[in-house]
């Protein structure tokens, strides 16, 4: 077990060691210290592992510290390292670019800028392996300084309001989720989770609604096209697929200590995230911003989450699943828009699009795997719709209205990915030059989009699968 420890450890280490180097051995050194953990959560996966590695012991009512790797863990924790680690490769010429747009010193401005990515991607990573729901809500609160940090000095537009604006939402989704963690505390003479035996309904729905804004769902979602849209695009390639997505798991981990609140207002839930799902997917349609557009379907998307976790067993399945793969795609698709920023000169327009694979085959090769991810296409998120479809039928039976309502929502997000992809990348091409551009900006999309196909089969989804079936379903599916 030690091994899992030292290699989720090395990204937090390198984060206070690469700003010394020079900007590309800063940039592969960060990228190996999340390839490192890949590998080791992913032989974890495949053994099924369940267990905690000690960290510290503290007073009630705070806990036990401690490392939980077990198949959901690992699952997160893959998923986050591999993003990390390519969008680390990304951020190289691409943020060689936006100093040089806003006339900053490359090297002084690489160092700060590799500080704060890494300390973001690796507070991620520990937060989905915190045993203790304040270890967990620290690291939380980490990636939130640091993301805020980020836009504040790198966005685009008016980049200060908009990294203000994002802090004030996500902040006050974490002081909810503290509260409610605090209760918990309070109820349970600790916040380690091993100990943890009931949750109250108010500290359940404290913390459902500080992850409902950070999700986010309808309503609270207004700062989310904002701050993805005006984020530096490794950010929002970080924002949209991981960050926001934790919110599902940390709803995953009270849902899996105490069901109560969910099986309570199983059915408002369901409602309401059926409907932001669906008016976030049609606003898609709306949007010529290609990074905003992303941001409507990030909140589509997140829909799934709510959804799944009201399916029972199966649902759950699809909750970890979904997240995986929206992360997968939506990571490929953020570097896609940044890529054609880079390329085409801050293009973002979508109007000002089209025909664009005849200049830039290989991003609109690699959109479309990102595509096919959030419509569920020849990609892993395939099983996230069947076991939510599943659940649905387990939970609902035979109700049609129910799931009519899922299938279209399917065919929806399908629908708007690939009307955008042939909105920007096909159609008649605009008379632009064939640019050239560093591999770095096309080849991490591949890595990402590979992985993402790869666990459609043996012995990737075999792995997932029987190791979460043990958390989920107790050892065996019924």
């Amino acid at each position: 077990m030690n091994l899992l420890l030292y290699s989720i450890l090395m990204p937090l280490i390198v984060s206070f060691v690469s700003p010394f180097l020079n900007p590309k051995r800063a940039t592969y050194l960060t990228s190996i210290s999340f390839i490192v953990p890949f590998f080791a959560g992913l032989y974890y996966l495949f053994q099924g592992t369940q267990t905690q590695i000690t960290l510290a012991h503290l007073f009630p009512p705070i806990g036990e510290f401690y490392v939980l790797v077990d198949p959901i863990s690992n699952a997160f924790g893959i998923t986050v390292c591999i993003i990390s680690a390519m969008v680390a490769f990304y951020s190289f010429p691409y943020m060689k670019h936006r100093f040089e747009e806003m006339e900053l010193d490359v090297k002084s401005e690489f160092r700060k800028y590799i500080l704060f990515y890494g300390l973001y991607a690796a507070s991620m990573l520990w937060l989905v392996y915190s045993g203790n729901f304040i270890m967990l809500y620290i690291f939380l609160e980490i990636s939130l300084i640091t993301s805020f940090l980020l836009i504040y000095m790198y966005g685009y537009g008016n980049r200060r309001w908009v990294a203000i604006l994002y802090f004030i939402w996500t902040n006050v989704a974490g002081v909810l989720t503290l509260i409610g963690f605090l209760i918990i505390a309070l109820d349970n003479s600790t916040l380690a989770i091993k100990g943890i035996s009931a949750i109250s309904m108010l500290a359940w729905l404290l913390i459902f609604i500080g992850m409902l804004i950070k999700l986010p769902g309808l309503g609270p979602h207004i700062w989310l096209p904002w701050a993805h849209a005006e984020a530096p695009t490794p950010v929002s390639a970080l924002l949209s697929p991981l960050t926001v997505g934790l919110a599902g798991y940390i709803l995953l981990r009270v849902y899996l200590i105490d069901p109560s609140f969910v099986e309570a207002y199983r059915n408002p839930i369901l409602v309401y995230a059926i409907i932001s799902s669906i008016y976030a997917g049609f606003a898609v349609f709306k949007q010529t911003d290609y990074k905003r557009l992303l941001a409507y379907s990030t909140v589509s998307q997140m829909g799934y989450i709510l959804i799944g976790l009201c399916l029972g067993t199966y649902g759950l399945l699809g909750v970890v699943i979904q997240y995986m793969s929206h992360a997968f795609g939506k990571s490929i698709l953020f570097m896609s828009a940044g890529g054609i920023i880079a390329v085409f000169h801050g293009l973002r327009d979508i109007r000002k699009m089209g025909g664009l694979h005849e200049y830039i085959p290989s991003i609109s090769n690699a959109a479309l795997i990102g595509f096919m991810n959030l419509g569920g296409i020849l990609a892993i998120g395939m099983f996230g719709e069947f076991f939510i479809l599943k659940g649905v039928v387990d939970v609902y039976g035979m109700n049609l209205a129910v799931i009519l309502s899922l299938v279209f929502i399917f065919i929806l997000s399908g629908w708007y990915s690939f009307y955008t992809l042939k909105r920007i990348f096909y159609g008649k091409p605009k008379g632009m030059e064939t640019p050239r551009f560093s591999r770095y900006i096309d080849v991490p999309l591949y890595m990402i989009g590979i992985l993402s196909i790869l666990f459609l089969f043996p012995p990737l989804i075999t792995a997932l699968l029987d190791g979460l079936k043990i958390i989920i379903f107790g050892g065996a599916l019924p």
